[in-house]
């Protein structure tokens, strides 16, 4: 086992390194070039300027020049990372000097810092994670699930290739998922407020953490038992909190930056071309004429928890291990199809309880991730990583399912309609992304291409959503739902 999982490791790893060749977001694209450039800068302003500082509009800090707009864990990673940099080459993070710096050096050292995030956290996390679904179910299938995360394209593209540290945040929630499994909760709650500090898009998860956590602590009989353990899991996310904010703590005013900057409604409901309900309902009727942005802020939030609490509810009283991964995988979907300023990397979110379901819904699972790559593609070609995109999404393709999964006579009788949907799907796919190279769009109509390709992967998501509060409501799998642990 020990020589398999070395070899995976070293074949994701290879792979990472490989994409880490192409292109990244913005490159020679000035002058705000793009995340590259937002992750570097971040790096910069926190080395140079003091922590109270980081969220400020100020001389030395121009918040329209990519100011920071995550949580304090990434504004403390970026300060690791920038002290690195100024090790190695100083003008990495020279203060105003450094924008826009695009030398084959620095590309080197940030694409090695997303690198060595990925071996000391995410890959130790997604098999911490696959061990733990293997020992609770016992599905006897741990490594591959690790390959399964290890070598989705969604992931790599966008940390690897894009340019991000999802990878942080994403290993951090893995760890979280795999302390409910092995009922460490308070292990959880530590790791997932550290999440949830790393990226707001944690609240993706944050519910079926809560009402999973929340049941479990008032299933206890006796009361001293409910607020032994109520009171440990608050002092922990609270602890944590306090830790990580304490320097923005001193005043309501600057905490209340923070919050501006990790919470802008004044940036829209969507951005570019997103695979959700809004930019799919933006195309025939626009949203920006009739809604103003604090209007549609509350129309998505409204939206949003009408969609969400359903199956929170449901997990709350019906709480079991696998509910709570359905729960997880239900909640996300929903939240990246109607919540406010959703990115399209933000499917990754949903990527994550996808495989977490693997062992009852592979081809379902193995469809929804495919999908999740499709609906990033405008994306990714922006970036020039239209090549990668497509080798590493066919060696997945080839390696789960025209090799774990290949069906015999017998499958693909009792699985027909699912078989047949999910080949029309894929030749939609491959059909939209092929017509998107071969056929240019019109001036009047230059954004066609990521139009449709954003509409049929969220119509992908709404169905995967209807279908995850089926298998809730319907409990088609009722064996799956008495083990109440």
């Amino acid at each position: 086992m020990l020589s398999e999982l070395a070899a995976t490791a070293f074949l994701a790893l290879s792979l990472r390194s490989i994409i880490s060749l192409n292109a990244y977001s913005g490159y020679n694209k000035p002058p705000m070039f793009g995340d590259y450039e937002a992750q570097r800068h971040w790096q910069e302003v926190t080395v140079n300027l003091d922590a109270k500082s980081w969220y400020t509009n100020g001389t030395h800090n121009d918040l329209q020049y990519w100011g920071l707009d995550y949580p304090p864990l990434t504004a403390y990673h970026s300060y690791l990372v920038g002290l690195a940099a100024k090790t190695q080459n100083a003008s990495f993070v020279s203060l105003h000097a450094s924008r826009g710096i695009e030398s084959k050096e620095h590309k080197s050292f940030m694409r090695l810092t997303v690198l060595a995030a990925d071996l000391l956290i995410y890959l130790p996390a997604i098999w911490i994670l696959s061990v733990a679904i293997d020992r609770t179910f016992q599905s006897n299938i741990k490594e591959l699930l690790f390959l399964l995360l290890a070598l989705y394209p969604g992931q790599m593209l966008i940390d690897n290739g894009h340019f991000q540290y999802n990878n942080i945040s994403l290993g951090l929630a893995a760890v979280s998922i795999a302390a409910i499994l092995g009922n460490k909760n308070y292990l959880a709650a530590f790791t997932f407020t550290l999440a949830l500090n790393y990226k707001q898009m944690e609240l993706y998860h944050a519910l079926p953490f809560f009402s999973y956590l929340l049941g479990t602590t008032l299933s206890h009989k006796s009361f001293k038992s409910f607020a032994i353990e109520l009171t440990a899991i608050a002092s922990i996310v609270l602890t944590v909190f306090a830790i990580l904010w304490l320097p923005w703590l001193h005043s309501i005013e600057t905490a209340s930056q923070v919050l501006h900057r990790l919470f802008p409604l004044g940036r829209g409901v969507f951005e570019d071309k997103v695979a959700n309900v809004w930019c799919s309902i933006n195309v025939i009727f626009k949203l920006r004429k009739h809604f103003q942005n604090h209007q549609m802020a509350l129309i998505c939030l409204g939206t949003t928890l009408l969609t969400v609490l359903p199956t929170n509810i449901i997990l709350f009283w019906r709480r079991s291990k696998p509910m709570f991964l359905l729960t997880l995988f239900n909640t996300s979907a929903a939240f990246f199809l109607f919540s406010f300023q959703v990115h399209e990397k933000s499917i990754l979110l949903v990527a994550l309880p996808a495989v977490c379901l693997f062992q009852w819904w592979p081809k379902e699972m193995l469809w929804l991730l495919e999908v999740s790559v499709f609906s990033m593609i405008p994306l990714l070609k922006r970036d020039h990583l239209l090549i990668p995109s497509v080798a590493s999404t066919v060696l997945f393709h080839l390696v789960f399912k025209c090799n774990y999964f290949k069906p015999n006579k017998e499958q693909m009788l009792e699985n027909k309609l699912l078989n047949t949907t999910v080949a029309i799907s894929e030749i939609l796919m491959l059909s939209i992304l092929i017509g998107s190279l071969a056929i240019k769009p019109s001036a009047r109509y230059p954004d066609i291409w990521p139009l449709i390709i954003s509409v049929v992967s969220c119509a992908h998501v709404f169905l995967f959503l209807v279908w995850g509060y089926v298998k809730q409501l319907m409990q088609c799998d009722r064996k799956l739902y008495n083990k109440i642990e």
